[in-house]
């Protein structure tokens, strides 16, 4: 596969090597203790100074040009996914059961090769915060090190993100002022009743039946309570109960999500929940309790400044021509935890094209794998994207 002819296609080779190298070495959330190493050494090499440990395995390092005090932070993940691998090519996973099934491999490496380039040229006047972010696949990496001091100990004016995104014509980008994803909050909800025999149901109160009875129930929440002029969705995604054929269970359980693209509507979801399950397994004689996001953080709409959004605009202009850009994408109802970074800073997140998901390289697909064409293109973005913000 050719490289695109970008200023800096001389880092082609050592980009796609880098990438590489972090898709055959996977590692989950807060335990990407060798890719933080591997990323923390390249930057070091560049000349930066950097901070390691940051939300538990985060790295943030810093380069200053000049003598303004503005200052900018550039954000990838680096975090893999409990996905068993089904490539072939020389370079797949080494780890069973991990695999890097959302590009988070090729995020980090374009921004490694940014912080080459912007190390060597320095072309810019203030100060850049590159951050490569744990845990952003459904463990909240970000807001945990926002928690632990991310804006305190390293200050920014605005952040910025970048996702691929298959099936966008490659080395594409779509940006969009306002909401880019949507908010991401699960659900768990257990029915207790009365365990009894199978064959004497009337002496007990069946969790089962009820349970049943809710999840079709559940799925009138949009359809009935829901504005159809807004986009939100709810699934449920997990079932359990009893483990005999023969005796009706003590209790069952049901987990699923939900995701919207406004707070207003978040939690109108969250209270039609709560009072469907309790006025229908009560109805029932039979009581429910509800608990949201019990195992990780809910997110946020990943919301996008419109400043930030516009000037991100120009910026991927320059690189990808105006044929190049989509400026009005439809929203993604899957979620980002960029989204807390995005609560505590202006900025924006993009997504930059993978091109064509044949052969299933769709995310969070065992078939999946990054474009590496694409590299040069994402860190040309965040070259120019930093010499626009922090023009000399």
């Amino acid at each position: 596969m050719k490289a695109p002819s970008h200023f800096l296609e001389p880092l082609f080779n050592d980009m796609r090597q880098w990438r590489q190298h972090l898709h055959q070495h996977p590692e989950t959330a807060f335990e990407e203790i060798q890719t933080a190493q591997f990323i923390s050494d390249k930057l070091k090499s560049f000349g930066l100074d950097v901070h390691q440990g940051l939300g538990g395995t985060g790295v943030v390092a810093s380069i200053t040009a000049g003598d303004s005090h503005a200052t900018i932070g550039l954000r990838a993940d680096m975090d893999a996914l409990p996905i068993q691998e089904l490539n072939s090519f020389t370079y797949k996973s080494v780890h069973n059961g991990k695999m890097h099934a959302c590009g988070h491999d090729g995020h980090s490496a374009m921004l490694l090769g940014a912080a080459c380039y912007l190390s060597q040229q320095q072309n810019f006047n203030g100060t850049v915060r590159f951050i490569f972010q744990p845990a952003e696949e459904g463990r909240a990496g970000a807001q945990r090190m926002i928690e632990e001091g991310l804006f305190k100990q390293f200050p920014v004016d605005s952040v910025y993100g970048m996702h691929n995104f298959p099936d966008l014509p490659e080395g594409h980008f779509a940006i969009k002022a306002g909401a880019m994803m949507a908010s991401f909050n699960c659900f768990k909800i257990t029915v207790a009743g009365q365990a009894t025999h199978a064959a004497m149901p009337h002496l007990g109160k069946d969790p089962i039946v009820a349970t049943a009875h809710l999840i079709t129930a559940l799925q009138t929440i949009i359809s009935r309570t829901v504005d159809p002029a807004q986009a939100a969705v709810l699934s449920v995604t997990q079932i359990r109960a009893g483990n005999t054929w023969n005796a009706i269970p003590e209790s069952a359980q049901l987990k699923g999500t939900f995701r919207c693209f406004s707070p207003i509507i978040e939690k109108q979801l969250q209270s039609a929940i709560s009072g469907l399950a309790t006025t229908l397994c009560k109805s029932f004689g039979l009581k429910a309790t509800i608990e949201f996001n019990p195992e990780n953080p809910g997110y946020p709409v990943t919301w996008n400044d419109d400043q930030a959004a516009q000037l991100c605009t120009q910026v991927a202009t320059t690189i990808a021509g105006k044929n190049g850009v989509e400026l009005n994408p439809e929203p993604s109802l899957g979620a980002e935890d960029f989204a807390f970074m995005l609560k505590e800073k202006p900025g924006c997140y993009i997504w930059i094209g993978n091109g064509p998901s044949t052969g299933s390289c769709l995310l969070h697909n065992p078939h999946y794998d990054f474009n590496d064409a694409i590299l040069p293109v994402g860190a040309a973005y965040w070259v120019k994207l930093t010499e626009t913000l922090l023009a000399p």
